[in-house]
């Protein structure tokens, strides 16, 4: 089967790919997302000088870029891989995967210019990435390993504030195999859409509906 022609059929509109600015990475494993002042945040990290969390941003479609300095010292957290979730009075929260198995947390009162001293959270992370989503009901939805050793089983947690998570949902639960990398977003339909790494031989992709979550307290 041919393939079309994608600049043909859209009209043109398909922008020509460009690189990115010099010392601009993008977004590191989780989606950027657009603010309401539209601008595009990039959570991103580097790992060449100790595990280190920075954010990007751009106010033009990507012509122009301005980043943060690294967020936190590599040292006393070492973190990398932050995803974006959104609350009330524009206030931003990135969590993300850390060595100290514990997620961490930091906080943007200012559209993710200037983010609060990481902390770790309460939430387990046995050194394995993480993804989040503000749900459209303002509900914040995680997916996470909850476990501090290996990367079974495979959580979706849930939580008003960012704060006090509950367990929503186990997606995998098999000792010694690894279900890992998770991405997740919400559809217009309502739905949360979740791809992971599945024994590290295949990608999984798991379709729920938020409102149906029975929420019960996290395990220790």
């Amino acid at each position: 089967m041919e393939l079309p022609d994608l600049q043909s059929a859209f009209a043109g509109r398909i922008p020509q790919p460009r690189r990115l600015l010099e010392g601009i990475l993008g977004p590191i494993k989780n989606k950027p997302v657009q603010l309401a002042n539209g601008d595009i945040l990039c959570p991103s990290s580097t790992e060449d000088n100790g595990w280190r969390v920075h954010l990007e941003w751009t106010s033009d479609l990507g012509k122009t870029w301005q980043k943060t300095e690294s967020v936190n010292d590599g040292k006393t957290i070492g973190a990398i891989q932050p995803t974006i979730l959104f609350h009330p009075e524009g206030r931003l929260q990135a969590l993300g995967r850390t060595k100290q198995a514990k997620i961490f947390e930091i906080w943007s009162n200012d559209s993710g210019k200037t983010w609060s001293e990481m902390k770790l959270s309460s939430l387990p992370n046995p050194n394995s990435g993480i993804d989040a989503a503000t749900l459209r009901d303002g509900r914040q939805l995680l997916v996470y390993n909850h476990s501090t050793k290996g990367r079974s089983p495979l959580n979706v947690a849930v939580s008003t504030d960012g704060k006090a998570w509950q367990s929503a949902l186990t997606l995998e639960d098999e000792p010694g195999k690894q279900f890992s990398y998770p991405a997740v977003i919400q559809t217009k339909d309502g739905l949360v859409h979740i791809t992971y790494t599945w024994k590290r031989e295949r990608i999984k992709h798991a379709v729920l509906d938020p409102l149906q979550l029975k929420l019960l307290p996290l395990a220790d």
